[in-house]
């Protein structure tokens, strides 16, 4: 009866790919108070999340999706989280990060969303990108 509530499923906008280059000047990383957010993205780790980032392409490719798309449709998959927080700095964004989970406006399609095709397979395949899947131990006495 307990759920998680997970929260910038985007990584601070690293996901978007926007950072991919560097960090453009119109970004947050690069506001004074984003300092840490900059660091992070120029630092050894950042330039390995890129690489992993641009590993991931081909699945969202497949799957008919963009990056966001599919962290946000990774993240609901799990069946702990009940909500993803999005931060959206416009409604193009927005709408875009809900592809994850409904058809284009226009139609009813389910076949446009995400969320159904992220099947054991996917699901494997990106935590083997990701190299991150966390070691769960059961705990059978309960």
């Amino acid at each position: 009866g307990v759920g998680a509530m997970t929260w910038s499923p985007l990584a601070c906008g690293i996901i978007s790919g926007k950072y991919g280059n560097g960090v453009p000047e119109s970004s947050r990383a690069a506001l004074k108070c984003y300092q840490w957010l900059k660091e992070k993205i120029i630092s050894e780790e950042g330039r390995k999340q890129q690489v992993k980032l641009k590993d991931l392409s081909p699945i969202a490719e497949r799957l008919g999706c963009t990056l966001p798309q599919l962290a946000v449709a990774w993240c609901l998959r799990n069946e702990g989280v009940s909500s993803v927080l999005l931060g959206s700095s416009n409604p193009e964004q927005l709408i875009e990060n809900l592809g994850a989970i409904q058809a284009s406006a226009g139609g009813g399609d389910s076949s446009t969303e995400v969320l159904p095709k992220m099947t054991s397979h996917i699901v494997n395949e990106i935590d083997n990108i990701l190299g991150n899947k966390p070691y769960s131990k059961k705990d059978y006495r309960s």
